[in-house]
Parts: C-alpha cells; structure tokens; sequence
C-alpha cells in the first residue's frame, strides 16, 4: 500500500517512499509536497475511493454525494468546542455514578470504595490520553477502532471495534430498562413497558437529525447533570458539617472498622474485604465509561486539533470532580450497611437519594430524581450516537459492510444508528420477574466489554510510539502529547487485561455457578469469537505472522492526516462574558 508518510525535519524514511513531509516550522502542523508531488496539496486525488493491499481495505477518500454501491457520504463536522466537553463529560455521567454507585458501596466500604474509584482514574486518564494524542493527529470517526485495524492487525480491529459497538448498545438497553423505573419513584400509574417504549421511539428519532442537533441537545442536558453534581457536591459537604438533623457527620462512618466494610464470600477479615474492593472494581469500571468519549467524537468535531487537545487535557480534573469527590461524600453520608441500599426502586437504592433521606432534607430527593430521569435520557442519547459513530468507523476500515457508511443530508449514518438502536429492545428484559437480574447482567457485560477496548486503545499507542520511533519522528511534533507515555499505557493495558480476567471470580466461589460466569465473561467469549471468526474471513487458515500482527513498517499512520490539514478552520475569539466563560470551561 502507497501511504503517505509523516517525517520529522523532511528526512527521508527508512520505512517508505514518503511524497510528502512534515512542516513543523512555527507550530504549524500542515503536511507540504515535497519535489516529487505529481499533484498540488489543494488538489483532490480521487481516482479511487479506496486503497486496497491484498486483502485489505482502507477508505481513502470520500465524495460529498453517494449511493450505495460505490461511493460513500461524509459525516459532518458539526461539534463544537463545548459539545465535545460535554459529551465527554455529562454523556458519562448516567446509571453508573447515580445507581450503581451503591451497590460499589455496600461491597466495599467507603474507604476501599474510594480507593477502587482513585485506582480507575489513573487508568481512564491514561487511555483517555493516550487516546487523545491519536485522535488529535488522525481526527476519524470511531477513532480507536480504526487504530486497532491500522497498527494491531485487522482481525484485531473489527473484533475490538464490534466489541465497543456492542458495549454501547448494550448500555443502551440498560439505560431504557432504568428510566422506567426511576420515574415509579413519583407514579406507577403507567406501565414499565410504556415508558421504555416512549424513551426508546424518542431517543432513536432523535438519533437522525444532524449532529449539530444532537451537540446542542446534549450540551444543555449535559449542562443540567453537571450543575446538579456540583450542587450535590456543595449540598453534601454542608451536612457533612452539621446542617442536616444528624449534626456534624464529619468521618462518623469511618470509625470503628466501618471504614473497610464486611467484605464478601469467605470468613477470613482480610481475603473478604479484598474481595469486596475487587467486586467494586467493575462497579468503578462502568462508572467511569465514555471518558474517551472524546477521542471518539473527533470525526464530527470543528477543528479537531485544537477541540480535542483542550477537552482532553481537562479529564483528569473532571474525573477527580465529579467521579471521586462524589464518593468521597457518598462514604461520609452513608453507612455501607444502610438497608436503603439494597432493594425497593432504583431511585430509592440511589446513594444521593439516601444521603438525602438520611439528612433529612424533604423536598430535594424529587428534584434529584428528575435530575437523574434526565441523566439516564441523555447517556442513552449518547449510547447511540457513540455506537453508531463506531459502527461507522469500521465501515471505514473496511471491517463492516460497506452500507453503513451511507449518510444521510444531514451527515448522519442512519444504517449504523438504526442498528445500534435497535439493541434498546432488549431494556424490555426489565418487565420481567428477573428484572433485577437483567440489569445485572447488562451492567456486567457492557463494562467487561468497556474494559477491553479501553485495552486496546493503550495497546494500540504502544504501536503508535514505535511506528514513530521507528520512522524518526519526534512525540514533540504531534499536534498533541500524552503525558507519561509510554510508561502510563503499559501500565494501563496491564491492568485492564488483568481486571478483566479475575472480575468473574465470584462465579468459582461456593460451586462453580454457570450463569455468573458467563454473565462474567461473556463479552471475553464474543470477543474471541469475533476475533477468530475474522481473523478466518480476512486471511483463511494463514500461517503467516504477518496476518495475525501488522508489521510496524507496514502501521498506516498517514491516512486522514493530509485532509485535516488542509482543512482550514475558523477559530472565532470569545466575544463575550457568556462566550468566555464557555471557553474556560470546554
């Protein structure tokens, strides 16, 4: 394949013949033609769509109109500076922070609970930077998912890519299944079945309006979830010194061994609370999903090289906010052992509800219970439109039907939205005896299944960094760096790899129980499944390393950069107090 290389200082590469170089000069990350250009840069090469080597199929580039066999649409870069932060950060912050984070404390104890929510912050910053630094120079729709495919292997990529789609609709239907039921904390007048069918005919029609739409819906649904944290941040702190009917709470639930909680499944003190603080981990793990939700969104974002970097290097302050301040107030307010906790509603299991029952404050539970109906709504937007967008980008690595790309006026792939929406149908589960159960196992499955591509996003930055090394380029001429790399993303694939293999120990305990392992591991199995059942499509029965792992002299890490570079944006100064303060804050 003739890619078109990145080289520092305009040396030659060792790897390819390169026709084009990198002008680093003055901070302009723009790519001139060197001598041998037969074509000027503001010229469009489109003699083909695509650029096939053996087997494999890259989009190259794509024409405004289409039709299905042949051509395909662009989607739109109608994301602004604020629509990325926000989807970044309040399309994340839904059932996991507000539901799930109970059950995290009841297993835990408040201590270990913040400890397990402390250790998931390293690791979403470093994938999330890792991510960024990635996305910032090839900005593509499903960003990671095409990464996999360039520099891993393409069995890899649409096995992980396939497996990030699923765990996007799969949170989907977990979230229809809640909405219902938190709603049932003012009226069980209407059925659960109606409720999900109104969420679900509303948020997929939603899906098919431009993204522009869909950015600014999001924003301001984003803006509410985020000024209710903060609100609730403030609120808990004031109790926590006395303003409530218990008096100063001050660390009341962290003295006499109430700190570390009962642990579970055996007698010994120690082995038990470990093991609590390990069952808690997947409980953090979802919480903390869609944080790089940002490098995904890099396709549909204006100015993706200065949108991203920005929303980027924000994450570790909005994590540490909003994820593990929340925690912290939640250990101090309520007992692990609260009966509020477990069973009755959703809403009523809510750990801010329960802090505020405890307290004695009347009337804010309603009002955080709206907050929390439109919460759950809007990361259920956010599911489909991240889905689809995945479901996207592996049309464009040449891993799915090429259908998918087809979009329509308003830039929107309406085959990739219909089919990750379609997934919401299984949030019906929750009608059953066994609803209880059904959230589990959704809850379950989506955040393994988060867990490994969150893997691979750090595996896929390790071979970024050598194909760089290996090319001569220095990490310094990227338009973004991640911080403490490539230490940070060792250190964040180790660990993601290890989570996700123990995180089912529950299922060997007590006899070995079938359905809690397959709850467990599920998404291991389709996984490799995917990753076998691809690995035969693409390459057959080859015996030959270069099918399984793409060779680093091989890695396409020139694809979609030319474009964006000479792309031209418009970057408009903050004309105002309300613009300023937007700046700041996206």
């Amino acid at each position: 394949m003739n890619h078109y290389d990145l080289e520092k200082g305009g040396s030659s590469s060792s790897t390819s013949n390169s026709i084009y170089h990198r002008n680093n000069n003055n901070n302009n990350n723009h790519i001139t033609p060197s001598d041998s250009t037969p074509f000027s840069i503001k010229e469009k090469h489109q003699d083909t769509n695509f650029i096939q080597d053996d087997d494999e199929l890259f989009l190259r580039e794509e024409d405004e109109e289409s039709d299905v066999d042949g051509s395909v649409n662009e989607i739109k870069r109608g994301l602004k500076a604020r629509h990325v932060s926000m989807i970044a950060l309040g399309g994340t912050i839904g059932t996991g922070l507000f539901i799930s984070t109970g059950s995290t404390l009841a297993d835990a104890g408040p201590v270990l609970a913040l400890i397990s929510f402390l250790f998931m912050t390293t690791i979403a910053f470093s994938v999330t930077q890792s991510l960024g630094e990635m996305a910032t120079l090839i900005p593509v729709s499903g960003s990671f998912a095409q990464f996999v495919t360039r520099w891993i292997s393409k069995s890899a990529g649409a096995a992980n890519g396939w497996l990030y789609w699923f765990s996007w609709a799969i949170t989907f239907a977990l979230e229809l299944s809640v909405v219902g039921q938190v709603i049932e904390y003012w009226t069980d007048a209407v059925p659960l079945a109606a409720w999900i069918s109104i969420f679900f005919v509303i948020i997929t029609i939603f899906n098919f309006f431009p993204v522009k739409f869909y950015g600014e819906v999001e924003f301001w649904v984003a803006s509410i979830k985020v000024i209710a944290v903060f609100g609730w941040i403030i609120y808990a702190l004031c109790m926590v010194c006395g303003a409530g009917k218990t008096g100063p709470v001050g660390f009341r639930y962290w003295r006499n061994g109430y700190a570390w909680g009962d642990g579970i499944l055996v007698s010994d003190t120690g082995t038990k609370r470990f093991l609590g603080w390990l069952s808690s981990l997947i409980n953090a793990a979802f919480t903390f999903q869609g944080t790089e939700l940002t490098g995904i969104s890099a396709g549909e974002s204006a100015n993706p090289r200065r949108t991203v970097p920005r929303a980027i290097k924000k994450v570790l302050f909005r994590i540490l906010i909003f994820y593990v301040l929340c925690m912290f107030f939640i250990g101090l307010l309520v007992p692990y052992n609260d009966p509020k906790l477990t069973g009755g509603s959703y809403t009523s299991n809510s750990p801010f509800i329960v802090a505020m029952n405890n307290s004695g404050t009347k009337v804010l539970p309603h009002i955080f219970n709206a907050v929390i109906v439109s919460t759950i709504i809007s990361a259920a937007n956010s599911n489909v439109y991240c889905g689809s967008r995945i479901v996207y980008g592996l049309a464009e690595a040449g891993v799915a039907p090429k259908f998918f790309l087809k979009t329509n006026r308003g830039g929107v792939p309406y085959f990739a939205v219909a089919l990750t929406a379609s997934f919401g149908a299984l949030g019906y589960l929750a009608v059953s005896e066994s609803g209880e159960n059904a959230f589990t196992w959704l809850l379950n499955i989506s955040s393994t299944a988060g867990l490994i591509c969150w893997g691979f996003i750090s595996a896929s930055h390790i071979r970024f960094i050598k194909v760089l090394k290996r090319r001569g380029i220095s990490r310094d001429s990227l338009p973004y760096k991640a911080m403490f790399m490539p230490v940070a993303a060792y250190y964040a694939c180790f660990f993601i790899f290890l989570i996700t293999l123990i995180q089912g120990f529950q299922a060997f305990f007590n006899g070995f129980s079938v359905t809690d392992f397959f709850t467990a591991y599920i998404s291991v199995i389709f996984f490799v499944v995917l990753w076998i059942g691809f690995q035969i499509f693409f390459h057959g029965f080859s015996t030959s390393w270069k099918d399984y792992f793409v060779p680093l002299e091989d890695c396409d890490i020139d694809s979609g950069v030319r474009e964006v570079d000479e792309m031209e944006w418009e970057n408009t100064e903050p004309r105002n107090l309300w613009e300023k303060f937007w700046d700041v804050v996206a």
